[in-house]
């Protein structure tokens, strides 16, 4: 990939109070897309507050493209049932990352670089904090699902530099 700029590392921690769409609950699984790349977790049997703890790895070559999260429930006769989408945008998150390069060494790990809020434009459900932690940046977020009745997920992101990329 000409275009690299590098990777985008999403860690799924966990699923909150998702969806119903068995008898009694769920079996679900996230599903990560950006442009023609499309990830997936693991399947986690009879849950709707998961512990994926998974690790997924993007290649990014436009810092433009939102990255989308769709949260499914497996059915293993018929198709999956959807449980909430949410989307989210890593322009914040590589401005941090920019300005802590520019910044240099020597700051503290647990320094907040970034602090971003939720709104109408975003779907974060709490506060997003971009965090320098044992000398790699991360961002930690709670997605709230939309297209559904109740749900959030919880992820956070690192960004990880790839010798011959062209950077941010």
């Amino acid at each position: 990939m000409e275009n690299l700029l590098g990777l985008l590392r999403i860690h799924v921690k966990r699923g909150v109070n998702l969806a119903i769409r068995d008898i009694s609950s769920s079996d679900p699984y996230v599903v990560v897309h950006s442009g023609k790349q499309k990830l997936k977790t693991r399947v986690v049997k009879h849950s709707v507050n998961p512990e994926w703890n998974d690790d997924l790895t993007l290649s990014v070559t436009d810092p433009n493209l939102p990255i989308k999260l769709t949260v499914y429930d497996y059915d293993l006769f018929s198709a999956d049932d959807k449980m909430g989408e949410a989307e989210f945008h890593i322009g914040p998150f590589l401005e941090a990352i920019k300005f802590c390069h520019q910044l240099g060494p020597g700051l503290p790990s647990g320094t907040i670089i970034r602090k971003i809020e939720p709104s109408r434009k975003n779907c974060l459900s709490e506060e997003s904090h971009i965090v320098l932690n044992q000398g790699k940046i991360v961002q930690n977020m709670f997605l709230r699902l939309q297209h559904v009745e109740c749900g959030e997920v919880e992820l956070q992101l690192e960004w990880i530099d790839v010798p011959g990329a062209r950077g941010i």
